[in-house]
């Protein structure tokens, strides 16, 4: 255990993981999230910086819960977030649909390639192999 000073109210705790906020800051934290999609649910409409106004969040803070996929907004609702790869604007997380799939086919085939190199190698490993004796 790790021992930090809370970002928010700089008292002492200690760390275990996540940000680094003391654990009643995190309780505080965690009621205005709840605050936040109450509001959300009631006016959908509203943007971001409403949003951020009327419940007296930071809207980082807003940002950082839609990248976390904690909030997600409808498609009649006017915000949205950009993908972080493309650009594309999209209502929740941080990669538009068509980036995800894009980056799980090319994890899927580096690790298909991986495969085959270590099945090539471990083959090569189980081979018989003989000295050869040298007669003088």
């Amino acid at each position: 255990m790790e021992v930090k000073v809370c970002t928010q109210c700089k008292r002492l705790f200690n760390y275990l993981s996540g940000p680094p906020i003391c654990p009643s800051c995190k309780d505080k934290l965690e009621e205005k999230f709840l605050e936040v999609k109450l509001y959300i649910q009631e006016n959908p409409h509203d943007g971001i910086s409403e949003v951020a106004k009327a419940n007296e969040v930071q809207t980082s803070q807003i940002r950082r819960w839609i990248r976390e996929e904690r909030l997600a907004f409808s498609d009649e609702s006017g915000i949205g977030i950009d993908c972080e790869s493309c650009g594309k604007t999209i209502k929740t997380g941080r990669l538009c649909q068509a980036c995800k799939d894009k980056l799980l086919n090319n994890v899927s085939t580096m690790y298909k390639t991986n495969e085959s190199i270590v099945e090539k190698r471990h083959k090569e490993a189980a081979k018989m192999r003989f000295l050869d004796k040298q007669d003088k």
